[in-house]
């Protein structure tokens, strides 16, 4: 239950279209529903404006099924990642109305119950190379199932700088950009070398040898010159969808 929600669940107390027996009914998971391999977070979203996000790499695709039938009964966007193929078919096969998103590696319900908020202006996601994009449509698809407004604008890494800088009104236009990138990672520093936005730098595991599973693209955003730039973990399009909602909500 989000505040939009309680606050009419309140109002129709008040105005007596909804006695207080049936209120407590819709209320009565708060603060969480026990499940034998879970304990869900119904009211995560009242608190702090995001719903309870199913991580799936690590359950079974019955574990996921069951946690997501559970959340798909409450008013609020529904989000599993990192989603394999087949587990997603397992999980659609038996619960209706999910959407599988391959690239992104997610499973999203309850698409008519994306939140409304107000914001600053537009999230642009960025990738340095179509390898990158797993993890840029994974944050991708979090900002847009969270209510804010996105574009993406995709494969426009530093070996060609041209493709980038060619796209600098769009650059100018975003609120906030989310810039995924792996190998050496340098295109977080050079897209908040040329705008006056805030840059949320997305290190990818994508890289030969030197790269260290991501750990070179990480140290380098870490050590970035570009003021402005703030650093997620390796492969982590969702948390970095989740901080640029954060600071474009109004």
């Amino acid at each position: 239950m989000d505040e939009k929600e309680l606050t009419r669940l309140l109002e129709q107390v008040r105005e007596g279209s909804c006695d207080i027996a049936a209120a407590v009914r819709q209320m009565k998971h708060w603060p969480a529903e026990a499940m034998e391999f879970a304990c869900l977070d119904h009211h995560r979203s009242l608190r702090t404006g995001f719903p309870e996000v199913v991580y799936g790499a690590d359950k079974s695709a019955a574990q996921v099924a069951a946690i997501m039938e559970a959340m798909l009964a409450r008013p609020v966007v529904v989000l599993a990642t990192r989603i394999d193929p087949e587990k997603g078919a397992f999980v659609q096969e038996r619960l209706a109305g999910l959407e599988y998103l391959e690239t992104a590696r997610m499973l999203v319900g309850n698409m008519d119950r994306i939140p409304e908020y107000a914001s600053r202006g537009t999230i642009l996601v960025l990738s340095a190379g179509t390898s990158d994009m797993a993890v840029a449509e994974e944050a991708f698809h979090t900002v847009r199932c969270l209510g804010s407004p996105v574009k993406k604008l995709y494969d426009v890494g530093v070996a060609g700088i041209h493709r980038l800088l060619s796209q600098k009104e769009l650059l100018h236009e975003a609120a906030v950009l989310i810039v995924v990138a792996g190998m050496e990672g340098a295109l977080p520093s050079v897209v908040a070398g040329l705008v006056q936005r805030p840059v949320i730098a997305v290190p990818t595991s994508v890289g030969y040898g030197a790269s260290f599973g991501g750990i070179t693209a990480l140290l380098g955003m870490l050590n970035s010159c570009a003021p402005g730039v703030a650093v997620v973990n390796i492969d982590n399009g969702f948390g970095a969808g989740c901080m640029g909602v954060a600071i474009n909500r109004l």
